[in-house]
């Protein structure tokens, strides 16, 4: 067992894309518009935190190779239901990235989550209606 080995593999450009959303309630969305989150910007927040998340994903998946990523970049949405996110993610290597891009997007997910869950939270301290959903890889490409 152990990582595979990828030593005959050419180093090649690659990249990914991964997606997902968090399915907010209108409070929480409002305050994101509004820019009225106490804590900031979700969205500046997820973005750093999915970019710094995307390139410690060796780290955080065993069998994941480090990688020499060139760009890992966002795109958010806020919707009337809550915030899809998008994250890309590129490099020269012999291995694909979207374990990385995936890591990212879930990373970035969870960080709006914890920007604004003193809004999400019900009189017993739980997120009822707070769903993280459809993380999911949108494309991969090699060469």
């Amino acid at each position: 067992m152990g990582m595979v080995d990828v030593s005959e593999k050419k180093v090649i450009p690659r990249s990914a894309s991964a997606g997902g959303r968090i399915i907010l309630n209108p409070q929480s969305i409002a305050a994101i518009r509004q820019g009225q989150v106490k804590k900031g910007d979700p969205l500046a927040i997820a973005e750093v935190a999915g970019m710094t998340a995307a390139k410690q994903t060796s780290l955080l998946i065993p069998h994941c190779h480090q990688l020499p990523l060139d760009q890992v970049s966002f795109d958010f949405v806020v919707t009337d239901e809550g915030v899809e996110a998008t994250c890309r993610v590129k490099c020269v290597a012999k291995t694909g990235v979207e374990m990385e891009a995936l890591v990212g997007v879930t990373i970035a997910l969870n960080t709006i989550l914890d920007m604004v869950k003193y809004l999400e939270k019900d009189d017993l301290g739980l997120y009822p209606t707070t769903v993280i959903t459809d993380i999911r890889v949108i494309n991969k490409i090699k060469g």
